[in-house]
């Protein structure tokens, strides 16, 4: 429909008057919870949220435990918040669960609390690297485990366990193993058919099956009811205890040397 010149004009001047009134405002709806934590993080919510979720493995102080320390200024696998953030929601397999339960204001202020740690320094350690390559070598630790390529895998690799584990927890997994294994972990023995023993960590196993890797580095597929007998020897570490075979300062130099290891920087 066509409006006359009258109607127009009054219309003009109308919206003349609308814009030059100062009362007159646009109605703003107030930010979201996920756009005010993208605003700003409480870094007092993710102290308490790391308290009760993560210091069971990183420490209270981010200092370390089960899990890697905190307390430095570039994470491995963090190296900015967006990073960070995607390692506190979706884990990294196999050592640390992902956090699914987690609101997106949640991680933001659990992100902002880790890197509070920056400001707190690294303890120093009493050994030295170079002096704990020797020693791994003396121990024949390479007939087990692999750093850099270099070793025999029926343990785990150890080229970035600076990176997976805190000195502290090196150093106990050094003099008492079978109170260090991670979880899933398990030492096996099955009795075959005709009489033979095969001994070594369990790989997998469902209902009629079970594979065992043994200390050769083979694999052994084998069927629960053609077996003699089965062992399960839970809390038992197929790695002997070093604490009476290095004296103090060894262990500290070994220590020093296995906590240096980060893999490819």
């Amino acid at each position: 429909m066509l409006m006359s010149p009258t109607v127009r004009s009054g219309t003009l001047v109308m919206l003349i008057a609308l814009l030059r009134s100062p009362a007159t405002t646009v109605a703003v709806p107030p930010p979201s919870s996920v756009q005010a934590s993208a605003i700003g993080a409480d870094v007092t919510a993710g102290k308490h949220l790391f308290e009760r979720h993560c210091a069971v493995c990183h420490g209270i102080e981010g200092k370390g435990g089960r899990g890697p320390g905190l307390n430095r200024a570039q994470l491995a696998h963090a190296p900015d918040d967006t990073a960070l953030k995607s390692v506190i929601s979706d884990g990294i397999s196999p050592d640390m669960p992902a956090g699914w339960f987690l609101t997106d204001e949640d991680v933001a202020n659990l992100a902002a609390y880790v890197r509070s740690f920056s400001n707190i320094p690294s303890e120093p350690l009493p050994g030295d690297a170079v002096r704990g390559a020797g020693v791994y070598a003396k121990g024949g630790c390479s007939n087990c485990h692999i750093v850099a390529g270099a070793g025999f895998g029926y343990g785990p690799e150890l080229s970035n366990i600076g990176i997976r584990r805190s000195a502290p927890y090196i150093r106990k997994a050094i003099v008492k193993p079978g109170a260090t294994m991670p979880e899933g972990f398990l030492l096996v023995e099955a009795i075959t058919p005709s009489g033979d023993k095969i001994e070594g960590i369990r790989v997998n196993e469902d209902t009629f099956s079970i594979q065992i890797k043994d200390a050769t580095g083979q694999f052994h597929s084998l069927r629960k009811q053609d077996l003699k007998e089965l062992q399960k020897l839970r809390g038992e570490s197929p790695m002997p205890s070093y604490g009476g075979v290095f004296n103090t300062s060894e262990l500290d130099d070994l220590v020093a040397y296995l906590a240096s290891l980060r893999g490819k920087q």
